[in-house]
């Protein structure tokens, strides 16, 4: 065996390190698979769906407190409305099935892109890994909006705009179309944890944060489809006017504030409700 100059040695390791630095970013996870959620965490918003007049947690400010407090349950009755996809940042909070997988160049095998399909409204979204920037501000809006993602360690993080106008809460509290969604996909094992941060200049007064959990299903059977058809759920219904109430005129200002014991201003929501200092502030007021 002949020996090692080292002058020489460490010139090829200087140059293989600077390889890895400048070659191309590898993701440091596969997502594909078919993911079920958990519902134990938000259990009663995400399945039944929330109480009305339960703002909590949510930091609105009075434009949207405005609206959700007009804003009338039958209006999901009507039929434009039946079928009104949940957009990007709020479609993952519900029932659904997820599927992910990737996109590669089939000449490179670089990874041009990431994705999913959301059994819920029968959802495709592609979360673009290679680069490429955001549309200007005037280009279409759609529920899913326009997804850009890079691997920040084992975290996918997205980064999403161009979103139609939703709901923050489904009961009433809306979301602008110019709300900018950041998530992260995070996973363990077979689990996945996804969290996302919502900024709306309109509605919000500060970022809203949520997360949910999911777990690999390696059975990919199940109900994929949302056959959703618009039928007659308001019979009689004044076709003229939307439904909707006057201000002050709420009938349910007080329903959940009453079922639950805990003054009208903290049901009416806002940022200071978001955290747990809120708490000292009605155990005060009790007293």
């Amino acid at each position: 065996m002949g020996i090692v100059n080292p002058a020489k040695l460490s010139g090829h390791l200087i140059l293989l390190c600077s390889a890895l630095m400048t070659g191309p970013a590898f993701a440091q996870l596969d997502l594909s698979g078919t993911w079920n959620p958990q519902y134990q965490e938000d259990q009663p918003e995400r399945i039944p769906g929330p109480e009305l007049v339960d703002y909590l947690g949510i930091p609105i400010n009075a434009a949207a407190r405005q609206w959700a407090l007009s804003w009338d349950p039958d209006r999901l009755g009507a039929p434009e409305h039946q079928c009104q996809v949940h957009t990007a940042a709020y479609i993952y909070r519900g029932p659904l099935q997820l599927r992910i997988w990737e996109e590669r160049d089939p000449e490179t095998q670089e990874l041009v892109a990431i994705r999913q399909y959301t059994s819920t409204y029968e959802q495709n979204r592609t979360i673009y890994m290679d680069g490429r920037p955001h549309p200007p501000e005037y280009a279409a809006h759609t529920w899913m909006g326009f997804s850009t993602g890079k691997w920040e360690g084992n975290i996918l993080t997205v980064y999403t705009t161009h979103i139609k106008q939703g709901w923050h809460r489904r009961n009433g509290i809306p979301s602008s179309d110019r709300i900018t969604l950041v998530e992260h996909f995070i996973r363990h094992d077979n689990h996945l944890t996804h969290v996302s941060v919502v900024t709306d200049p309109v509605y919000l007064t500060e970022p809203l944060i949520k997360s949910e959990d999911y777990v690999l299903n390696n059975n990919s059977g199940g109900n994929w489809l949302w056959p959703c058809e618009y039928v007659e759920e308001l019979p009689g219904a004044d076709r003229t006017k939307v439904p909707s109430y006057m201000p002050g005129e709420n009938p349910f200002l007080h329903e959940f504030a009453d079922r639950w014991r805990i003054p009208v201003d903290a049901a009416l929501g806002g940022a200071e409700t978001m955290y747990p200092e809120y708490s000292k502030k009605l155990k005060a007021g009790a007293k």
